[in-house]
């Protein structure tokens, strides 16, 4: 399986052109451009995970201060028996109700 003389220079001229266009394409102010892209793009992304390992520590934060929102809130609760006399006062024009006691 010796190569003939032609293929070999084929083979390296195509190496060779490979190389050359590799060379034009990394000297180009746009593959410049699109390095200095990806490396900011990078550091935005570092930003962006620092940012959210904070989210965890506010997340609990929230959530203690809405149960301390949520306890003040609730209206204080008024006894059943308190009800009953506010009620009866309020409907007292004079009139006497007839009770009947457990002795009749």
């Amino acid at each position: 399986m010796a190569q003939s003389p032609k293929q070999k220079d084929l083979l390296t001229r195509l190496s060779d052109a490979g190389e050359e266009a590799i060379s034009r394409v990394a000297s180009s102010p746009a593959t410049t451009r699109l390095f200095d892209s990806v490396g900011s793009m990078r550091e935005r992304v570092e930003d962006l995970q620092r940012k959210v390992r904070g989210l965890d520590a506010l997340e609990k934060r929230v959530a203690a201060l809405e149960k301390r929102v949520a306890t003040l809130e609730k209206p204080k609760r008024t006894t059943s028996r308190s009800r009953a006399s506010t009620a009866r006062k309020s409907t007292g024009s004079g009139s006497t109700t007839s009770r009947k006691t457990p002795e009749s």
